[in-house]
């Protein structure tokens, strides 16, 4: 259990400066559109949680670490349902309400479509 909890810690490092620089980048390029970096982070995470749980639902030889700090870990870092309430607040409260709800709905949708093809993709593949 302490080997996964590890895989989970490093894996949650390594998603959480991803999405750091995702988002830095995104906002010091675009600082009128600084949620698209949690959007774009969220929308990659949903494909690869969807194509990784596929995947690992035909690879139950590989370590429970690996799957586990990838899946828990990485992308448990790298995708963040707390930044993006928080930027809708930012956007709501800066009268942008219509492309707050614009965010919302994009976000939701696009993260629902975007693990179905992860795992569209992951059946594809076995």
């Amino acid at each position: 259990m302490i080997r996964v909890a590890l895989a989970v810690a490093a894996g949650g490092a390594v998603g959480s400066v991803l999405r750091f620089l995702a988002s830095s980048w995104v906002a010091g390029n675009w600082p009128r559109h600084f949620y698209l970096g949690t959007f774009a982070v969220n929308l990659v995470g949903c494909l690869l949680i969807g194509l990784l749980s596929g995947l690992f639902l035909t690879r139950t030889d590989l370590p429970q670490e690996l799957r586990t700090g990838l899946i828990t870990g990485v992308l448990g870092g790298f995708t963040t349902f707390s930044s993006f309430s928080l930027e809708i607040m930012k956007l709501i409260e800066g009268g942008r309400a219509v492309e707050a709800l614009g965010y919302l709905a994009f976000s939701i949708i696009g993260g629902l479509l975007a693990a179905w093809a992860g795992l569209s993709l992951a059946r594809l593949a076995a």
